[in-house]
């Protein structure tokens, strides 16, 4: 697995924007070294290593697209009715050999070989039966209802990119191209804590000053739908020497922490001051809202050694909103660029904005919107509350707006970029 080089980032100042940090992510990461060959069905979410050369054209032969018949297009007669006698008939999976003569039609079925020297098939819906003989209306176009050897993927093509995540229309591709096995990226390690005394585990009594822990399960269950393994590090309690020694120890068998808490500036907020002391702090607060209080630094692998490389660690807000606004800017790309997988910013889409705003200019917010569609136009409504401590905010919403940096006030009706929540939480 890649690692952090001793000299590989600056400090990001004391308010960084999110293309900044993004970017530091994307030039200081090291793309994953090593590869290994899993079968095809155990190749589900992994990355491709290498990409796939076509090794033989698909489909592999010419054949027919549609339950027909087949025939030679310069025997059809211009501006009328063309009649054909049949002769033959080819299921998929089996030939003919005998090549087809002038006025002569085979009955073909999807998928099946076209018989030698024919070139256009006619739907089966569309032709006049007569006895032994067929009649095909004028208009078709040479190659019509057939599909080239090739027509997909030419041999030699490449036909999927290293660094493809493979999800099931990559696997049947590899399937179709005749693959067994994928050689794909080792899974990065992935640990997530969350801290604070005030955490208890769900299904356990509170105490008097207690709330439970939901910021590690969905962390958890977002990283489940990433390239990596993801373990369970449990609580850290607001104790400055035992938050130092969990990241410490972590850091050694991990290949990125995940934490929640503990990053801003209270007296019991431990976590960054963990990462400068043990390791190198890369930034510290965030231009986004919700999510300001976000750190992210580099731990040693072995002791205070950092010949061995690092871990990246990405202390994210304790409030659940922001810290699903920070882990979706910060630890999804590293998780990402740690198993090789080629850049891939959350999908957005451009909707109407059916509430009025204002905000500062400076940051990105991301605002909770339903969304709508009627006549032809979706509206994206704002969540009517806006504390990032809402966690049923994100199971009543569709999405984020997303307003950039620049802009002051949105206003009914002004275009929006939505990032929606399908496929993320």
């Amino acid at each position: 697995m890649a690692q952090l080089s001793d000299d590989c980032f600056a400090f990001g100042g004391a308010l960084m924007p999110v293309e900044e940090a993004q970017a530091l992510i994307a030039a200081r990461i090291p793309a994953p070294e090593g590869e290994e060959e899993v079968p095809l069905m155990a190749a589900r979410g992994r990355v491709l290593a290498r990409d796939l050369v076509a090794p033989m054209p698909l489909p592999p032969f010419f054949n027919a697209a549609v339950d027909g018949w087949a025939f030679r297009h310069v025997d059809l007669v211009e501006g009328a009715p063309t009649r054909f006698i049949e002769a033959g008939r080819i299921a998929a999976g089996h030939l003919n050999a005998r090549p087809v003569g002038p006025g002569e039609a085979v009955r073909v079925f999807t998928g099946a070989p076209m018989p030698p020297g024919t070139d256009t098939c006619v739907m089966q819906e569309d032709v006049r039966r007569e006895g032994g003989a067929i009649l095909v209306p004028p208009g078709l176009k040479r190659g019509a209802n057939a599909r080239p050897a090739g027509e997909d993927v030419a041999r030699g093509a490449v036909a999927l990119v290293a660094g493809t995540i493979l999800g099931a229309a990559e696997l049947g591709l590899a399937a179709a191209l005749g693959q067994r096995a994928l050689p794909v990226r080792p899974l990065p390690r992935v640990g997530v804590f969350s801290t604070g005394d005030e955490l208890a585990e769900p299904g356990v009594p509170l105490g008097p000053a207690q709330t439970y822990d939901s910021n590690r399960f969905t962390l958890l269950a977002m990283l489940a739908g990433l390239p990596c393994v993801a373990t369970d590090l449990g609580i850290l309690p607001d104790d400055a020497e035992r938050t130092s020694a969990a990241l410490a120890e972590a850091a050694r068998d991990h290949d990125l922490l995940l934490t929640s808490g503990g990053v801003s500036t209270g007296e019991e907020d431990h976590v960054r001051a963990a990462i400068e002391t043990g390791g190198r702090l890369v930034f510290w607060r965030l231009a986004v809202k919700p999510g300001r209080p976000a750190a992210m630094g580099v731990l040693p692998k072995s002791g205070g050694d950092f010949a061995a490389g690092g871990t990246p660690v990405v202390g994210l807000p304790g409030n659940p909103v922001a810290a699903v606004v920070c882990f979706l800017h910060l630890a999804r790309p590293l998780v990402l660029r740690l198993a090789g997988a080629a850049g891939e910013a959350p999908a957005r889409f451009v909707a109407t904005a059916d509430f009025a705003y204002r905000k500062k200019a400076g940051r990105r917010e991301y605002v909770r919107v339903t969304l709508v569609t009627a006549d032809g136009v979706t509206r994206a409504r704002k969540f009517p509350r806006e504390g990032a401590g809402l966690l049923s905010s994100l199971t009543q919403s569709d999405g984020f707006a997303e307003l950039p940096e620049e802009v002051t006030e949105v206003a009914p009706g002004d275009r929006v970029m939505v990032m929606p929540f399908t496929g993320l939480l």
